[in-house]
């Protein structure tokens, strides 16, 4: 990064360059953290005039120290300055709470506002200084090369560090220059804390013998990690036999492929794979993965933090588990009115008033009602159809299994039914009940799988 002009130029200009705000929309930026409070609005103050994204300010209290409430006063006042929106939040962790139980908080926090204002990006100030201690502590820790990458300045779910190729001492050159408040956290000098050991103790003990190259050496450690991170990532589509499909927060592989290959190289496709879906899969749990997928279909493997692995048929499954994930689905779905639109589970109900058409398919995700008369439901025992242009009825859970839907998704998969008569399974099998006659009124239902190419306006 070129050290000349003033700093907000230089960070307008890494915005630009590195295309971090590639979309126009709001941002909620994380005010408070260490010695945060200024640095960030004050750069923000002079860049955001051509930056492509309208800030709001954030500020938590952890409730780990008696000063949280005061600094988010300030932060608040700040903010008014500038003529930022601005959000306050309590967390009430204590005075035991980890540093990992005090960033998974904040961050579900910033997420829960950027979900709220309908936020495009969170922004944080995160500097070179703690790139730094992240690749030296993910070293001491044994990370492999995709964690030595260190903090990226783009993240999942609209997550951007505008400030890291800058140092923490002229960030706080530049804001007390211009007498913005600045509050550092007692936190950051606490041994008892791993990153602020390491920050006060180790760094500090690692510059004196080895000098300024130090820090150097370890930038460059993590450019390296990560230009072999993208070498991964883009491998993935290279690799046309590993059959990769990204669903939503979840994925797929061919089976046959993670079991052919080198153990070594499944591993590492696995662990590219999951970084795109945002699980972070050490190289333990992704061999436990390529031992399961040796196993029979059905099989299932908890990784934790509520994802697993599935092996369904000829396929490899990792994702979250429905039960989950935070969800407005619904467990049963009622026609309200003419028409509308509802979550079930995974998917997305929509019905209308239509004429019905001289055919109607049996294995496909529209279909026609002769009324208003039903619901979409869970599978029940017993459940089964007759089929549109079939005779004898066929068990659900058998269709449910030659259409290879996985073990773990059949109970949530949707059916529709009028009382205990089944009408529909969505993308398998049409009933031969309730067909409408060509041209009369009736009622279309439509069935989208979030996450598939239809439901992303995909082809």
């Amino acid at each position: 990064m070129a050290t000349t002009g003033s700093l907000p130029a230089r960070v307008l200009a890494h915005i630009h360059e590195d295309r971090l705000f590639r979309m126009p929309g709001e941002a909620a930026r994380r005010g408070v953290g260490r010695c945060r409070l200024g640095r960030v609005t004050g750069c923000l103050k002079h860049a955001r005039r051509g930056a492509p994204a309208r800030a709001r300010g954030g500020a938590r209290d952890h409730g780990i120290l008696p000063a949280g409430r005061p600094v988010g006063r300030t932060v608040k006042q700040l903010a008014e300055k500038f003529g930022l929106p601005f959000e306050f939040t309590e967390l009430s962790l204590g005075p035991d709470a980890t540093e990992t139980a005090a960033r998974r908080a904040r961050y579900a926090w910033l997420r829960a506002v950027q979900e709220r204002r309908g936020a495009k990006y969170i922004v944080t100030a995160h500097h070179e200084d703690d790139q730094v201690e992240t690749i030296l502590l993910r070293g001491l820790r044994g990370s492999a090369p995709a964690g030595l990458a260190g903090i990226a300045a783009r993240g999942r779910g609209g997550l951007v560090r505008p400030l890291l190729p800058f140092t923490r001492s002229e960030l706080l050159a530049h804001v007390t220059e211009r007498g913005l408040p600045v509050y550092d956290d007692p936190a950051n000098r606490d041994p008892r804390h791993l990153r602020s050991w390491v920050r006060t103790t180790l760094l500090p003990l690692l510059t004196e013998r080895l000098g300024p190259r130090l820090r150097r050496d370890v930038l460059a450690q993590g450019r390296h990690a990560a230009g072999d991170r993208r070498a991964w990532d883009r491998m993935l589509d290279l690799v046309p036999d590993l059959g990769l499909r990204v669903e939503g927060s979840g994925f797929t592989v061919a089976r046959a492929s993670v079991c052919g290959y080198d153990n070594a190289l499944s591993v590492a496709l696995l662990r590219a794979a999951a970084r795109r879906v945002g699980l972070v899969l050490g190289p333990t749990r992704a061999q436990r993965i390529v031992a399961l997928a040796h196993r029979p279909s059905g099989r299932r493997l908890p990784l934790g933090d509520g994802w697993s692995a599935e092996v369904a048929f000829d396929q490899l499954r990792v994702g979250r588990d429905a039960n989950s994930a935070v969800s407005c689905a619904l467990e049963r779905v009622w026609p309200t009115g003419e028409r509308g639109t509802a979550r079930f589970g995974e998917f997305e109900i929509a019905w209308s008033p239509a004429s019905a058409p001289v055919q109607i398919e049996r294995a496909t995700w529209t279909t026609w009602l002769d009324s208003a008369a039903w619901e979409v439901r869970r599978p029940a025992r017993g459940d089964a159809l007759v089929p549109l242009g079939g005779v004898g009825h066929r068990p659900v859970r058998r269709l449910l299994m030659e259409a290879r839907v996985p073990r773990s998704a059949r109970p949530r998969y949707p059916v529709v039914s009028r009382g205990a008569t089944i009408l529909w399974v969505p993308g398998i099998c049409r009933s031969a009940e309730g067909v409408p006659a060509p041209g009369t009124r009736a009622v279309r239902l439509d069935v989208i799988e979030c996450g598939s190419a239809e439901s992303d306006g995909g082809a």
